[in-house]
């Protein structure tokens, strides 16, 4: 048996087609067009490279595409006024701020004052709770979470019901969206983490294993149940000396040559979940843009 290998990069590409369309619609019919501001300190190279491919995808998507650069000096008050003008402006529906942010800075509090309803990260705790009680209509999901409850929808639909589902990891950024999204969804839903008794006998009990946990290859094959979906949400970069001194690689939490041979289906590390947030954030400030005019949310 091989499993079906989700490929993020395709599906995203379906996703954007939609958000493309639709955002022609909305700039056709009611006249806006959807504006995305993002708010970067510092100069990291990985950070400005993300920033970087999340304004080109905006472009793309026919957004207004903004983006804010502050010095490694910037202060809390001089970064807080930022996201304070950013909330004031109606030509913004999307405000992000890039994380991480240098060490002087209080992320939580930069966060907690973006608008709930521009925050296309889903971070704010308005929107977190809306996740966690089931509102997804009028929350702004999470992208990482909702980019893999899409890749979930691929393999098994929109009706979860009498599907078991595993999500080891229990984070406020992933785990924790993610189970309540597979609940709403009528999974029957454990959520295991690093004090779990027995782990790897809760994971051969999914039929959905999402797994987020940081651990280079940790799930084995025999972790998992024959025909299992199986989520990698895991980014390692570990030492590749067989390629050369000093290589490295990138791979998941999950062992994916072994548990290809027995899953269902699975995601690559890279190329499978990652691609999907970028997209899940256009389609957030879409309908961000989409809930500021009273439009109808397209469902994707």
């Amino acid at each position: 048996m091989s499993a079906d290998i989700l490929d993020g990069k395709q599906i995203a590409a379906s996703v954007i087609d939609v958000v493309k369309l639709d955002t022609a619609r909305l700039i056709e019919e009611a006249g806006v067009t959807p504006g995305l501001a993002v708010v970067i300190v510092g100069e990291d190279p990985a950070s400005h490279a993300y920033v970087a491919a999340k304004g080109r995808m905006a472009t793309e998507c026919g957004f207004v595409s903004v983006q804010h650069t502050l010095s490694k000096a910037a202060t809390q008050d001089e970064l807080a006024a930022l996201v304070a003008k950013l909330n004031d402006d109606d030509a913004i529906h999307g405000i992000l701020v890039q994380l991480p942010l240098p060490g002087h800075l209080q992320p939580d509090l930069i966060i907690q004052s973006i608008k709930p309803e521009k925050d296309v990260d889903g971070l704010h705790v308005m929107n977190a709770g809306k996740v966690a009680t089931g509102d997804l209509h009028g929350a702004l999901v999470s992208c990482t979470p909702a980019g893999a409850m899409v890749l979930v929808r691929r393999i098994h639909g929109d009706d979860l019901s009498g599907l078991t589902a595993v999500v080891v990891g229990r984070s406020n950024l992933f785990g924790k969206p993610m189970s309540a999204l597979l609940l709403a969804a009528n999974a029957t839903v454990t959520m295991a983490h690093s004090r779990t008794s027995n782990l790897p006998a809760v994971c051969q009990g999914a039929d959905i294993l999402v797994v987020a946990v940081g651990r280079a290859e940790m799930v084995k094959a025999d972790w998992v149940k024959r025909g299992a979906t199986v989520i990698d949400v895991g980014i390692n970069r570990v030492d590749a000396s067989e390629k050369g001194t000093g290589k490295t690689c990138l791979v998941g939490d999950v062992a994916f040559a072994q548990v290809a041979a027995v899953a269902g289906a699975i995601t690559p590390v890279p190329g499978g979940v990652g691609p999907m947030t970028i997209a899940m954030l256009m389609r957030n400030t879409l309908h961000a843009a989409r809930r500021k005019c009273g439009a109808d949310i397209a469902k994707i």
